[in-house]
């Protein structure tokens, strides 16, 4: 099992030239924070990811997968809501 720094490292590297905050809760669940470059905040907010369910490369490569999915649909939903409001 590696340490919950390293987990947090490759976690954070995966968002690269994003910010990510990657913390770990006195329960060992991850809290994964990807922030918007432009504005600053949060624009995913990811917690309760059991640290037990990463225990190889690849489950930390899918849930970092999943993630970007995830922070794609966000932001395609807020470009269509700007543009709706531009309307």
């Amino acid at each position: 099992m590696m340490s919950t720094l390293e987990l947090c490292h490759i976690v954070e590297s995966g968002f690269l030239p994003a910010k990510c905050k990657c913390t770990i809760d006195a329960q060992d669940q991850i809290m994964v924070q990807i922030f918007d470059r432009e504005r600053g905040h949060a624009d995913l907010l990811a917690a309760g990811i059991p640290v037990s369910s990463l225990n190889s490369s690849r489950a930390i490569a899918n849930l970092i997968a999943r993630l970007k999915d995830d922070l794609k649909l966000h932001s395609a939903g807020r470009r269509a809501t700007a543009y709706q409001e531009r309307a």
